[in-house]
């Protein structure tokens, strides 16, 4: 009899361990996350600080994990005409944005314009250039002068504007020498490989090894803005969007004028 209830008590107890251990269990099911989304975006690269801060707030608070493709935009958007898996893009000028928009690679219903910027001339310090404006430039006071591609690199195809609207790119283009990105400017002036560049305003403040010589003036180049959408072929549209959207919120707003830029 003694062996009899010894059996049922243990019995009972195991039972009623195996329901705590299976109530856990599904508590622990119940409660874990969802799978995060992973969004590849492809950004201009003179974005790299500012999306670096907000993607550390932006992850806090949604289930998502931001990959960026950081470029030029020129060399972005032929990724993503290539089909590059790309879930949202974010250029330095509208004419890239556009180009993929006619060819409906985009989804128009999401594009925003984000932020904006300013074009600066920037010398290395120390450097015994000194020029007091961009009108001042001529072929006998500089050797070598750093932009972006114009052909593929928004902030080049902005400082060769600015030079043809004040008559001096003819003048001047056997100075130029070429970079990939704007990134790659600052690279050049701040090792004294050429003697002056053109940047974003918000690369030059990134720099304690240049200073800024001169501001383009309004008007001298097209306006510079940064539109952002999601890929028609994302394949997580609700999450890009969201992204997209919160770009132009007040709290990414002030993280990109932190860093220089402007809308």
């Amino acid at each position: 009899m003694r062996m009899l209830k010894t059996f049922l008590l243990f019995f009972v107890l195991s039972v009623v361990l195996a329901g705590c251990s299976t109530s856990t269990n599904s508590s622990k099911e119940a409660k874990k996350p969802a799978d995060r989304v992973e969004l590849t975006v492809s950004a201009a690269i003179s974005l790299t600080d500012a999306l670096e801060e907000i993607k550390n707030i932006y992850e806090e608070d949604h289930n998502v994990s931001l990959r960026f493709n950081l470029g030029g935009s020129g060399k972005l958007a032929q990724q993503i005409k290539q089909g590059a898996p790309v879930d949202a893009f974010v250029s330095a000028n509208q004419d890239w944005m556009d180009k993929l928009e006619d060819e409906e690679l985009i989804l128009p219903a999401t594009r925003e314009d984000v932020t904006g910027n300013k074009i600066v001339l920037i010398v290395k310090k120390g450097s015994s250039v000194a020029l007091q404006s961009i009108e001042d430039i001529s072929a006998g006071t500089v050797e070598q002068i750093a932009i972006g591609n114009p052909e593929s690199v928004p902030a080049g195809q902005y400082a060769e504007q600015t030079l043809q609207t004040l008559n001096k790119w003819d003048a001047l283009k056997d100075k130029m020498v070429l970079a990939k990105d704007v990134r790659q400017v600052l690279t050049y002036v701040e090792t004294g490989n050429v003697d002056i560049g053109f940047v974003y305003e918000s690369d030059a403040l990134t720099s304690k090894s240049v200073k800024i010589l001169a501001t383009a003036e309004n008007g001298l180049h097209d306006p510079i803005i940064y539109p952002a959408a999601v890929l028609k072929e994302s394949k997580y549209e609700k999450e890009a969007s969201e992204f997209v959207a919160f770009l132009v919120t007040d709290e990414a707003q002030k993280i990109l004028e932190r860093h220089g830029f402007r809308k």
